[in-house]
């Protein structure tokens, strides 16, 4: 529709698969699995339940009735009982004991913990991908030379492997995060309008065993090990609070990658991929915008500050239920995995086709690179005897010189010829060569790059098998 307003999370930026996780089918069918999971779970624990019912619910839990629902819903302004209704016309046998015993929460909450769980896993394998991508590009170049940033002013040098070996580095603490929260993931179970179980109890005779049982069945039921030992109404809303803090450091993670893509597309060190007939600018037709790693870059703000409507939300839960939860879950935590999911297609993409410029990267290190060795210079020559406090003052003279033609007069950095015309010195043009080649001023940063990549991040990423983090296209 072009009448109507639609997230560009959905229209734009997130992929596929996650798009399915969130939408209503999916939250549709799942309520229906629960359903036949509670229905399976009376009828062991001894209910008068029939396994025609469960087979009838079984033959129709993919095949939804969503007019009839609909329509219901109208009547009723309720989703829940709407959609009992609407399972109960398809199973006239199943209807009596469709939803027994339960409240809206069963359905609503326990799918809402399913969807993130899925969702998270989703974010995972993506998470491995981006890893790949990084680690490929940082053993790629390990080895090369390149000036270091701090204030964003030059600094000793690193290499450009190393770099990305930092990128790398908070991403494999965001998947370490994700691992931590889906390992955390329990369900709600049936606990009814309180958290007490009463309605069950009452179902049950009083057997508070059966009514334990009650939830560790289901839960089997639906792949997970166990539910929470107690809640009120729903499940605690910190978990949604906890989802989203990892959500957020994944778009952390991300916005320092881009923001330093950036900053380094502006040096024309480094570019991020830029297709054959893609348009930079509507005015300058020359200009190779980073349109991806802006766009990582908005996204991940967003998703930072979003990251507060469930802390929020959290603290603001009224006993053992309200429900100014219930309008915010459903846009904070679909638009932040949405968003999320969008980052990393970006990421993958970006760092897959980053395009190096090693002339460049030379050229400005060659032109600070002078000044860093200065101290090397001063100790060879006093090695050859000369007098370390004249040198120093020598180095100092002539440092002011060469920055004064930098700066003032827009030159290139002629300290090393100075100090080759300075018979203080005694060393020639050739000898101060080699002593300011860049791999001299790298410390150890190949190394560095290289052993964690071999001992931390392989060892990490093989027990991901084949997972890729297959990206969705790219859309704009």
């Amino acid at each position: 529709m072009k009448n109507a307003y639609e997230s560009p999370l959905s229209s734009r930026y997130a992929g596929e698969k996650m798009k399915y996780i969130f939408s209503p089918d999916k939250k549709f069918r799942t309520w229906r699995r629960l359903w036949i999971a509670l229905a399976q779970a009376e009828k062991e624990l001894g209910l008068p339940i029939t396994q025609k019912q469960i087979d009838e619910m079984e033959a129709h839990k993919d095949d939804i009735n969503y007019e009839v629902a609909e329509e219901r819903e109208k009547a009723v302004r309720h989703d829940v009982m709407s959609h009992v209704y609407a399972y109960g016309v398809q199973c006239p046998a199943a209807e009596p004991i469709i939803h027994l015993g339960a409240t809206s929460c069963y359905v609503g909450d326990n799918t809402d913990i399913i969807i993130m769980d899925e969702a998270l896993k989703l974010v995972r394998d993506k998470l491995v991908g981006t890893a790949r991508v990084l680690s490929s590009f940082a053993m790629k170049y390990k080895d090369l030379p390149t000036l270091a940033f701090t204030h964003f002013q030059p600094a000793q040098p690193t290499t450009v492997g190393k770099r990305a070996a930092l990128w790398l580095q908070d991403i494999l603490t965001d998947l370490q995060d994700t691992e931590y929260m889906l390992s955390d993931m329990k369900l709600l179970g049936s606990k009814g309008t309180t958290g007490t179980q009463a309605s069950f109890l009452e179902l049950f005779d009083g057997d508070y065993g059966k009514v334990k049982k009650l939830d560790g069945i289901i839960a089997k039921k639906m792949g997970y090990r166990e539910c929470v030992a107690v809640s009120g109404q729903t499940y605690s809303r910190k978990l949604d609070s906890r989802v989203l803090a990892v959500l957020s450091g994944i778009a952390q993670s991300a916005a320092k990658f881009s923001n330093d893509i950036r900053l380094l597309q502006h040096l024309k060190e480094v570019e991020e991929p830029f297709e054959k007939n893609q348009i930079g600018s509507s005015a300058m037709a020359y200009k190779r915008n980073p349109m991806r790693s802006e766009r990582i870059a908005s996204l991940a703000r967003y998703v930072m500050v979003d990251s507060l409507n469930p802390c929020i939300t959290a603290s603001a839960q009224w006993f053992e239920r309200t429900l100014d939860d219930s309008a915010n879950k459903r846009i904070s935590i679909p638009e932040a995995f949405l968003a999320v999911d969008g980052i990393l297609d970006l990421y993958m993409n970006v760092a897959g086709g980053l395009v190096v410029y090693p002339k460049v990267i030379a050229q400005h290190l060659n032109r600070e690179l002078p000044f860093m060795a200065t101290e090397n210079i001063m100790m060879d020559a006093v090695k050859r005897g000369a007098d370390r406090q004249q040198l120093h003052e020598r180095i100092r003279v002539h440092s002011m010189a060469a920055a004064k033609v930098i700066k003032e007069e827009g030159g290139e950095n002629d300290l090393l010829s100075r100090i080759a015309a300075d018979p203080a010195f005694g060393v020639s043009a050739e000898e101060l060569q080699k002593i300011v080649s860049p791999e001299k001023y790298v410390g150890a940063a190949p190394e560095q790059t290289e052993e964690f990549i071999k001992n931390t991040v392989e060892p990490l990423l093989n027990k991901y098998g084949d997972v890729s983090g297959e990206k969705d296209d790219i859309t704009v």
